[in-house]
């Protein structure tokens, strides 16, 4: 009999993971606490002061991953089952998505939001639409059963973040404005290598869920509170996380001539892609620092 070799079975135990069950956010029949949350949900977004296209110096385009499996990074990726009090930031916008708050767009490699998807459009890009699947019932008959369709939140790992980096001259500051935000799904493809003995290999894909244009969602994150590990009692908004930069990520693509490729499609990958990566970071921020004189 031939010998199963299961290459990357890190990976595969991801599989077992993925059985979290799609509900809709649900309402506590009571208080559940001692007082009224009331801060959070009527929050308004802060504004952005007015730029003129003639105070803007200078401006670059990158594009950024924040990978929600840092530490840094868990207030945006949990919770990833239905809770009552909080939810993350990819199922707040899906909700929104769902009751037409906000609008989603094709999942395009750049988030160029030419093209609207419809709800049923994003379930079906995450693999969460009801599909009918034949089985053999107990008298040996072939019928047709559904299965739910089910969203797994807890492979979404990481977010692209399409944003801009201008220098504005009126207020001598280097600013930045997030245009917008896509949730990347990671899922788990069994390979068959072949050879004498029958060995198998795992493969990550990466697949673009849907982008939201973050101007228009900004006033849905503002309403909805991010989990505080200090204190329940002083909660930020996922629209605090954003404007106040608290996340950690890194740069995958600037604006180019090259038909605006990416980084890893001229280095040779690993630290010299990272590097790549630092280094169009530093360029951005000495442009400010080279403008002052000490």
């Amino acid at each position: 009999m031939k010998r199963l070799t299961i290459l990357f079975s890190g990976l595969a135990m991801l599989v077992s993971s993925f059985d979290v069950q799609a509900q809709d956010r649900k309402e506590s029949l009571v208080n559940d606490g001692f007082y009224t949350r009331e801060t959070i949900p009527a929050r308004q977004p802060i504004p952005y002061p007015y730029i003129r296209e003639s105070d803007v110096m200078f401006s670059k385009r990158v594009w950024r991953i924040i990978d929600l499996r840092q530490k840094i990074n868990f207030p945006l990726y949990y919770p990833t089952q239905a809770l009552l009090d909080r939810e993350s930031l990819v199922q707040r916008l899906v909700r929104a998505i769902k009751y037409n708050e906000i609008t989603a767009y094709e999942n395009d490699l750049d988030g160029e939001f030419t093209t609207r998807l419809s709800y049923e459009q994003v379930l079906k890009n995450m693999d969460a639409l009801d599909r009918v699947q034949k089985q053999t019932d107990e008298n040996g008959q072939e019928v047709d059963v559904t299965i739910k369709g089910e969203i797994k939140w807890n492979a979404i790992k990481e977010l692209l973040v399409k944003e801009e980096w201008f220098f504005d001259k009126q207020h001598s500051t280097l600013q930045v404005r997030i245009i917008g935000i896509c949730p990347i799904m990671h899922s788990l493809r069994i390979l068959d290598t072949g050879g004498e003995e029958e060995q198998q290999a795992g493969e990550i894909n990466r697949i673009q869920l849907f982008w939201v244009y973050f101007p228009e969602a900004r006033s849905v994150l503002a309403n909805t509170d991010v989990f505080n590990t200090f204190n329940d009692a002083q909660r930020v908004s996922f629209d605090d996380v954003f404007f106040k930069r608290r996340f950690s990520s890194y740069i995958i693509k600037e604006s180019n001539v090259y038909d605006d490729r990416r980084i890893n499609e001229y280095t040779f990958g690993g630290i010299n892609t990272m590097l790549e990566s630092d280094r169009i970071k530093n360029e951005i921020f000495n442009i400010e620092h080279d403008l002052w004189e000490y």
